[in-house]
């Protein structure tokens, strides 16, 4: 909020200094000096509104909650541009909020050697993460070598990391280079990373310290440069106060965190997903799959995915395997997919299906007929009624609502500000 009249400078200087800095706000001119023409000017200028003296609070109020919703749709429509640029990156698929953050996390942590340490559910693509930091960083062009440390035997660990000489233990009948001699210039990956032993968390906190280490069974010791990556499908703390996890190796990794979200949390993702794994499989075995049937479409989008992308995979592939058709149907989901809603449900989530079950046809209307049997609405009340399901149906993603509706999302925006301020 702007005066004109300042005891030290112009108020215009001012509303011209925040517009050359480019400040993210809005300015409201409040004046006892003002016309018409000066309005006119500042919000040519780039003032957002205009205020005479004196101004009641219920203006005030009114005029700085618009500014507010003004400011919150813009972020929105910013997002949704976001979202068409990023929809695909380094081997994700997906233009939810959530995922726009994981984007630019990779994005600013990959050309650093800073460890980063992922964590997310099972199947929510972390081997992926890890694989999208070392593309975007300067060893792209050198070895990504991932171990996973939940499937290696605990004995066998320390020779996969370090490596091992001739005769080291039973069966080393020859010497042998480890992961981390495989990814010396490059980026190892140490998924599941809470599964180590403790003695191993020790060895590899000092090589991950000092960039030193000796393969099983050696005594020359090797120096090696590599970019750190880890992941766990665990809460690290947790691990590290139950004692499974060192607290000193915990806080050498933990220097940049990025949690990946869960399917479930993802929204409209899930069926662009899908979508994408149905055209890839139909692709490979031969089949004419290409869309999926509105029911099946709120089945996946509401399912809660405990297997998350990984499931989804498998899911699609079942259908696609077992079954032939342009359009996936309910009836080819395989268990527990298939009894996941009922038809009624199903009903109750879908606007189509719900417009088209309750609006029922006028089959003649006579003079005697009165108005109030026909429960005639106002065209305003039936479109917002219908504008304000199809969002809650998209849980609030208003794009994907205009999408269902076939207008444009600009509409939606500015029905949905009107509606607010009047009910200011």
């Amino acid at each position: 909020m702007l005066d004109l009249k300042l005891p030290d400078m112009a108020g215009q200087d001012i509303l011209r200094w925040i517009k050359q800095q480019a400040l993210p706000c809005g300015v409201i001119i409040v004046t006892n000096h003002g016309s018409v023409d000066t309005a006119v000017e500042l919000m040519q200028q780039g003032a957002d509104d205009f205020l005479e003296k004196p101004v009641s609070a219920e203006r005030l109020r009114i005029t700085i909650r618009n500014q507010l919703e003004h400011a919150r749709l813009q972020n929105l429509v910013e997002d949704i541009q976001t979202n068409f640029e990023r929809n695909t990156y380094q081997g994700f698929i997906g233009a939810s909020l959530s995922m726009q953050n994981v984007y630019r996390i990779i994005d600013a942590a990959a050309p650093s050697k800073a460890t980063v340490f992922i964590t997310g559910e099972s199947g929510t693509g972390k081997e992926v993460c890890a694989e999208a930091i070392h593309a975007k960083s300067p060893r792209s062009k050198q070895a990504f070598i991932a171990l996973n440390c939940g499937a290696i035997p605990h004995d066998l660990m320390e020779s996969e990391i370090f490596g091992h000489v001739k005769g080291a233990f039973t069966g080393a009948s020859s010497e042998r280079k480890g992961a981390a001699s495989q990814a010396d210039r490059g980026t190892l990956f140490l998924d599941e990373i809470g599964e180590m032993d403790l003695e191993l968390q020790k060895k590899l906190l000092r090589f991950i310290q000092t960039g030193r280490y000796q393969k099983v069974g050696g005594s020359k010791e090797e120096s090696v440069d590599i970019r750190f990556l880890c992941a766990t499908n665990k809460d690290p703390l947790q691990e590290v106060a139950a004692g499974r996890f060192r607290e000193d190796l915990y806080y050498r990794l933990h220097v940049v965190p990025l949690t990946l979200p869960p399917l479930r949390e993802r929204g409209d993702d899930i069926l662009t997903i899908a979508t994408r794994f149905l055209h890839t499989y139909a692709e490979e075995e031969g089949k004419s799959f290409t869309q999926f049937t509105p029911e099946v479409e709120v089945v996946l989008r509401h399912y809660s995915w405990p297997g998350n992308v990984r499931q989804l995979q498998n899911v699609i592939r079942n259908v696609v395997v077992l079954h032939d058709g342009d359009t996936v149907h309910m009836k080819q989901l395989p268990p527990p997919l298939n009894g996941t809603l009922s038809d009624r449900e199903i009903q109750s989530l879908s606007p189509a299906i719900y417009v088209a079950e309750t609006i029922e046809p006028i089959a003649k209307v006579d003079n005697h007929t009165a108005l109030d049997d026909l429960n005639i609405r106002p065209l305003a009340d039936v479109e917002r009624d219908t504008i304000q399901q199809a969002i809650e149906f998209c849980d609030g993603n208003v794009l994907r609502a205009a999408v269902l509706l076939q207008v444009s999302p600009s509409t939606l925006y500015r029905k949905k500000q009107v509606w607010e301020t009047d009910e200011v």
